[in-house]
């Protein structure tokens, strides 16, 4: 059964359209170039093997199978990009210019000589009966285009079993992406579905040059095959790409919500919210928020209480938690109490003025140094996710004033 040609078509498509700013804007990169090239001609390849294109191309021109030179044609250029795609990754991990220019110009010396041998076989080989789904195997005896179908099939071969075996090992080299590491392994079970189509090509031709008849797997398995490979090709340029970018979302999002907690506690401190449009990108919502956040901050510094901060710390690594927990823990009760602090008018004990004692005149005693808010401003995420705990941020304060309260009633 035949997979539709134009589900590949859509889904390189997509990959393209994916593909296409970054490939303009940053033109002169040899390996955007090659991913450039390998699909757009993957694209042709399935627009023009459609069996409705195929008709029409041989009724336009008036030549009957005038579209199975064509159709090699692009196939075998598709089989040369893959190559110069290998080609250019290698130089991004080497910068071997010199050979990386040799190699780039041998493989298209190569793959355009094939191309024009392709032509030259169908001008001297007699095909008059149009055949629209099984071509290689209706011909797979008549001279010339005999041997035009085994030099495509050598030259698609041959390119997509080099191309396989770089993409599985670079697949496996070690500090890649999660997302470029599952792309390239679609890319190499798309190269592999590749091998697959032809293979099942090259033993339907070689069926009907011993006599026998496996037309079957040149009619329904080889295009299938290569739907599906192509498909494969396509996700694996996609999955990158798409993955990061849902990733990056998500990231932006999720600390969007997670800073929810901290932003209506200092609602209470402003009287107001941080500016919100609807038209506004997820970036800028968590910009405006972080900054709103931070201003209200800002305004809470001279009620801070360090004394209160390091004590909290501490009760907290006695609770068994966690140092980096802690700090956050310490911070959202210092916060707390800073607000409360401010809500009841309460300010900071000041030293009260005392009266000029000989010998004290003209000195000047050195400012104090406000509360640190170093950690607080920096690292408001965590913070934030604390005060989702008010039971356990209730512990830690309980704990943190209790040897202050204690001493107190001492005295």
């Amino acid at each position: 059964m035949y997979v539709s040609f134009w589900l590949p078509t859509a889904v390189l498509g997509a990959a393209l359209a994916i593909k296409l700013p970054s490939i303009l804007k940053l033109w002169r990169d040899p390996l955007l170039r090659a991913v450039g090239g390998l699909l757009v001609f993957a694209c042709a390849v399935f627009v023009f093997a459609a069996p409705q294109t195929i008709a029409w191309t041989n009724r336009v021109t008036g030549v009957p199978n005038i579209a199975a030179p064509w159709v090699y044609s692009l196939l075998t250029a598709l089989s040369a990009s893959w190559l110069l795609l290998v080609i250019a990754w290698r130089n991004n991990l080497t910068e071997r210019a010199a050979q990386t220019r040799r190699a780039t110009r041998w493989v298209v010396s190569v793959y355009a000589g094939v191309v024009a041998l392709l032509w030259v076989l169908f001008a001297l080989a007699d095909v008059p009966v149009e055949q629209i789904r099984d071509l290689d195997t209706y011909y797979a005896n008549t001279p010339y285009m005999r041997e035009e179908i085994l030099l495509y099939l050598l030259a698609h071969t041959v390119a997509c079993s080099v191309t396989a075996r770089l993409v599985w090992n670079w697949s496996r080299t070690t500090g890649l992406d999660a997302w470029l590491r599952w792309g390239l392994r679609f890319l190499g079970a798309g190269y592999v579905t590749n091998l697959l189509f032809s293979a099942a090509k090259l033993t339907a031709v070689g069926a009907r040059w011993t006599g026998h008849d496996l037309d079957w797997l040149n009619t329904s398995i080889a295009p299938s095959a290569a739907c599906i490979a192509a498909t494969l090709v396509a996700v694996g340029f996609i999955v990158p790409h798409a993955g990061q970018y849902l990733q990056e979302r998500w990231r932006v999002r999720r600390r969007h919500r997670s800073l929810r907690p901290l932003s209506r506690l200092m609602r209470t401190v402003t009287g107001g919210r941080e500016p919100f449009d609807l038209r506004a990108t997820p970036e800028l919502r968590l910009i405006r928020r972080e900054t709103f956040i931070r201003d209200a901050l800002l305004q809470l510094s001279r009620h801070l209480d360090d004394d209160l901060r390091i004590r909290s710390y501490d009760a907290a690594v006695a609770l068994g938690v966690e140092r980096g927990r802690a700090q956050a823990l310490a911070a959202a009760v210092t916060l707390l109490d800073a607000i409360e602090t401010r809500r009841h008018g309460q300010q900071q004990p000041t030293t009260p003025d005392t009266p000029d004692t000989p010998g004290s005149a003209g000195t000047v005693c050195p400012p104090t140094s406000g509360p640190d808010t170093t950690y607080l401003l920096r690292e408001i995420l965590d913070v934030s996710r604390a005060l989702r705990h008010p039971v356990e941020l209730q512990a830690v304060r309980a704990r943190a004033v209790a040897p202050a309260e204690s001493l107190s009633t001492h005295e």
